[in-house]
């Protein structure tokens, strides 16, 4: 039995191609060789140049408290709910008085879009004016006392926390009825013992609370609440209320 010799492939690495397929009469291939990316350095210098040739904006530098134009208005509107518009109407003079007299704007209230809009004006001299005269407006259109909202234009440290009973606890129905009724007290005694121990004012609007105090004590009264809105008892309350008052106090 006679074997046909087996023929030897060799390389050849000037052109790559194969010797056997030459022989055979087939097309001889080509090994495929890895190609580096060039990069056209024409092109990356051209792209540099056109960068360099565009123009920056060159602005001139804000002054303070001025627009490019020299002016300085600026404006703050504060929407009104419909239940406020009676008490609004009733203290506009004592709402009017302090934020033209002391903090120097312009205040009006625009019968159509039912906003009480504030301006700053050429004698506004304090640059937080505009905002401590949005937050008064704003504290008294959440249903705080004009006496207590004042409290924002005169102090610093004020602050108004919001927040939903239902974000507490989900209750519905006679449930959520008597979480603000536990809130609140017989006579609306438990808001005011809260409000005297922490030195807070609280409303209750529905079922949203709105509390006005310095952040510390608003945390104490909002845990109080709170306790109040998952079911603890007032008498509990209470005596908690009265250790956390104390330990503030000797803080102070």
């Amino acid at each position: 039995m006679t074997t046909s010799p087996v023929k030897e492939t060799t390389l050849n690495e000037a052109d790559g191609t194969d010797k056997q397929n030459a022989d055979d009469g087939g097309e001889p291939f080509r090994l495929a060789r890895r190609r580096k990316r060039k990069i056209d350095t024409v092109d990356k210098a051209e792209s540099q140049k056109s960068t360099s040739d565009v123009k920056r904006p060159n602005f001139p530098p804000l002054k303070k408290g001025r627009f490019l134009d020299g002016t300085a208005e600026e404006m703050r509107k504060i929407p009104i709910p419909v239940n406020r518009y009676p008490p609004l109407k009733e203290n506009w003079l004592k709402i009017f008085t302090p934020i033209v007299e002391h903090l120097f704007l312009q205040i009006r209230f625009n019968l159509k879009t039912k906003n009480v809009e504030l301006r700053n004006t050429k004698n506004t001299k304090e640059e937080n004016a505009l905002q401590k005269g949005a937050d008064f407006v704003h504290a008294f259109a959440l249903g705080f006392d004009v006496a207590d909202a004042l409290a924002l234009m005169r102090l610093d440290d004020l602050f108004i926390d919001s927040f939903d009973v239902q974000d507490v606890k989900p209750l519905k129905g006679d449930h959520l009825s008597r979480a603000i009724g536990r809130i609140a007290g017989k006579g609306g005694k438990t808001k005011f013992t809260i409000e005297n121990v922490t030195k807070t004012r609280i409303v209750l609007a529905d079922f949203r609370i709105h509390i006005l105090g310095s952040c510390q004590n608003i945390a104490v009264a909002r845990r109080a609440i709170c306790n109040l809105i998952l079911g603890s008892p007032p008498s509990k309350v209470y005596g908690t209320l009265r250790a956390v008052a104390s330990r503030i106090n000797e803080r102070f």
